[in-house]
């Protein structure tokens, strides 16, 4: 028999809001579909909860190859970071576990270009879809870290 089920994947997000959402949330990643966001707003909906705010890093191809580039994972506890950072020019050790910072094995070229046309067909639709519902709020994410950081933290306060 046959019947149609919720993916897991909702059931496992709507749990998660049920038991932590209730002091505000942010997902960082997600949802990444058309689908996704349709069906969190869904779930958004039976919880009678309002998702505030969707924020969109605008980042040239450019400097996602340029981070990509740098970028350093350790081994141990999954900690990244840039291999430009000044700290771990010398020595690419792990702050928090002292585990080896390397780089990681989707990090070439030919991968990132595959994510890189995946992110324009399947993730670029989600800026038309939260700014028809003038939650959308975009930032110029390349600038530094702390820059962005600061606009996103902005952005938050001022939802509170």
């Amino acid at each position: 028999h046959s019947f149609p089920t919720r993916r897991s994947s909702d059931l496992l997000i709507e749990d998660w809001l049920r038991l932590h959402g209730g002091h505000g949330f942010v997902f960082d990643g997600f949802p990444r579909t058309l689908r996704q966001a349709e069906s969190l707003t869904s779930i958004l909906a039976r919880l009678r909860t309002a998702l505030d705010l969707a924020i969109w890093l605008e980042v040239s191809e450019q400097t996602v190859r340029d981070r990509i580039a740098g970028r350093l994972q350790c081994g141990e506890c999954g900690f990244t970071t840039s291999s430009s950072s000044a700290q771990f020019a010398e020595r690419a050790v792990c702050p928090y576990c002292d585990g080896p910072l390397v780089r990681r094995n989707d990090d070439d070229l030919s991968v990132l270009q595959t994510r890189l046309q995946e992110f324009h067909t399947k993730t670029e639709p989600l800026a038309s879809f939260y700014g028809k519902m003038s939650i959308l709020h975009r930032i110029d994410g390349n600038r530094d870290r702390e820059a962005v950081f600061s606009d996103i933290s902005r952005l938050i306060e001022d939802k509170r």
